[in-house]
């Protein structure tokens, strides 16, 4: 389970999300949001990527007080990924094979079905955009988190793509248990990935939609 206990995040001394208090259990969860409403900013919290007040937990353990147990549990996929320019693909994913203490050979089944082999020697800086989203997304499910938060995953995708991208989420949520949170602002579809809830961030917090 995830709890939010009075969680803020300021930016210049302003506050820009505010959740006294949040519970999100076990599942596949949607968030959702208008362009600059917190989405992203909730998500990069969860991840352990910026500072805020409060204090988040999952499965009981604190992002303040046990960090590097916490940060083992989560794995993140930027919406406009950023990878250092000079490494190749196949040497980002080595180094998060090796963060992640993930077993060989883990990332083959997922670099064919998005046939990615035929870029990943090449140097970062000369992926498309979508290149670049794709490493991002195969990295989110490098090693066994528990839970993967997915900012903004459809966009920059093809159809078939997408495809491929709900069959993983689908297999590691039914193999594993894992646990995801989508920030979508395009409709997922919510027959296919068996949507636990919707999270809808607006007027500096989130709240449960209703249905």
């Amino acid at each position: 389970m995830l709890q939010l206990a009075d969680f803020e995040k300021s930016y210049n001394h302003t506050p820009v999300l505010h959740i006294p208090q949040l519970e999100i259990g076990p599942g596949i969860y949607w968030i959702k949001g208008a362009n600059g409403s917190g989405k992203s900013t909730l998500l990069k919290a969860i991840a352990g990527i910026i500072d805020f007040s409060g204090d988040i937990l999952l499965n009981n353990t604190s992002i303040k007080k046990q960090a590097v147990d916490y940060r083992r549990q989560v794995n993140f996929a930027e919406a406009e990924p950023v990878f250092p320019e000079f490494l190749t693909g196949r040497e980002m994913l080595a180094l998060f094979m090796t963060a992640k203490q993930a077993p060989a050979g883990q990332a083959d089944a997922y670099l064919e079905s998005m046939q990615m082999q035929a870029y990943l020697d090449q140097p970062l800086g000369a992926y498309s955009s979508g290149m670049l989203k794709k490493l991002s997304l195969l990295l989110a499910f490098i090693g066994t988190p528990r839970l993967i938060l997915l900012d903004e995953p459809l966009i920059t995708l093809d159809i078939a793509s997408l495809a491929i991208l709900y069959d993983w989420i689908k297999e590691r949520q039914q193999t594993q248990g894992t646990s995801f949170l989508l920030s979508s602002h395009q409709p997922l579809e919510q027959n296919t990935l068996a949507i636990s809830g919707t999270l809808h961030v607006a007027d500096k917090t989130a709240k449960w939609l209703p249905g």
